[in-house]
């Protein structure tokens, strides 16, 4: 197959395994969505959705945000991990968006990428998943899946994040990304990887990827 056809053959696929993509993190509004984004880094997003209806029953909005303090913040988050952190960014931005933006979620990326603890994955699925406009948020799944896949050299994510742009056509974008973390969770994970069920990988993965995978097995 040339790389048009593997790109098709993985749009058709994933269409056939995911018709309908939930959004992993649970959320309201941009606001909401962009809080539990940057809780799920280095989290998972069960963890994630546990802890956001405790935070959101106190401050749901950048005002009651600010009415908490870090450390009651930080005191609410703390089972998602790197809470320090995470509280600072969360106080800080809900600051940032009353002062500067109205108490709205901009829809820009680099008044996105602006605001403390916002990288750019958590822009680029703020901008996707809350406002519609096409991203391609590169996780660890999607990093992991576009080297399987031969699609990307898995050099680091900004390099896969521009070959998912280059080869899959804009305006599947915001729904694709999505079927990729799931198709990844479900049949091509890191760890406790089957090859016979990942049938994505199977058909187009990178010949090395394949040849280690049946070395370690044998």
């Amino acid at each position: 197959m040339n790389k048009k056809e593997k790109v098709d053959f993985v749009i058709k696929t994933l269409n056939e395994f995911y018709p309908e993509v939930p959004i992993p993190l649970e959320h309201q509004d941009p606001y909401t969505l962009l809080i539990a984004v940057l809780l799920s880094a280095q989290s998972t997003d069960v963890r994630v959705n546990q802890i956001t209806p405790l935070l959101f029953a106190e401050a749901d909005n950048p005002y009651d945000m600010v009415k908490l303090t870090v450390e009651e913040i930080r005191e609410i988050i703390k089972p998602v991990g790197l809470s320090p952190m995470k509280s600072k960014g969360i106080h800080g931005l809900s600051k940032i968006l009353i002062e500067k933006h109205d108490g709205k979620v901009p829809q820009d990326f680099e008044a996105l990428e602006a605001l403390p603890a916002v990288g750019h994955k958590t822009a680029s699925v703020v901008m996707s998943q809350g406002f519609g406009v096409p991203a391609f948020p590169v996780d660890t799944h999607i990093h992991r899946l576009m080297y399987r896949w031969n699609l990307s050299n898995g050099k680091n994510v900004v390099q896969t994040e521009k070959d998912a742009k280059r080869l899959f056509p804009e305006e599947l974008w915001n729904k694709l990304h999505l079927q990729i973390i799931w198709y990844g969770r479900e049949y091509s994970p890191a760890r406790g990887w089957d090859l016979e069920k990942d049938v994505i990988t199977k058909t187009i993965g990178r010949q090395s990827v394949i040849n280690e995978y049946y070395k370690k097995k044998s």
